[in-house]
């Protein structure tokens, strides 16, 4: 049991828990800003995300909406939202064109259910 001491006859104010005032870990997301590249922390679920430092409002992504490629000019690791025909590199502003094999599967495929073919006639 906690005992509280009284100082100068006030009370002492009720413990507060910080765990109901700050997120707990596994609900902060990280991202980099888009314009200033520094690591932005946001609560996770958050659409859009205002850097502290430049203003930039940056738009968050899942991880299931973006796609991984290599700068053809320097080999940065590059993320670009599924569907982006290409991607500017923030290292060397080289862009790169998103190929087949970076190109996200159709949600048929995603979800392990056979496609039809487009342009077939029966």
């Amino acid at each position: 049991m906690e005992t509280q001491v009284q100082v100068d006859g006030a009370p002492l104010p009720e413990p507060q828990s910080t765990a109901s005032q700050q997120p707990l870990p596994s609900e902060i997301a990280q991202m980099v800003c888009g314009s200033c590249h520094r690591l932005l922390k946001y609560p996770q679920g958050a659409k859009h995300v205002q850097c502290s430092c430049c203003q930039t409002v940056n738009f968050v992504l899942e991880a299931h909406q973006v796609g991984q490629v290599k700068c053809d000019s320097c080999t940065t690791l590059l993320m670009y939202p599924y569907g982006a025909p290409s991607v500017r590199c923030s290292s060397c502003s080289f862009v790169t064109e998103v190929r087949e094999h970076n190109m996200r599967p159709p949600w048929s495929v995603q979800q392990g259910q056979p496609t039809r073919p487009s342009n077939s006639v029966h």
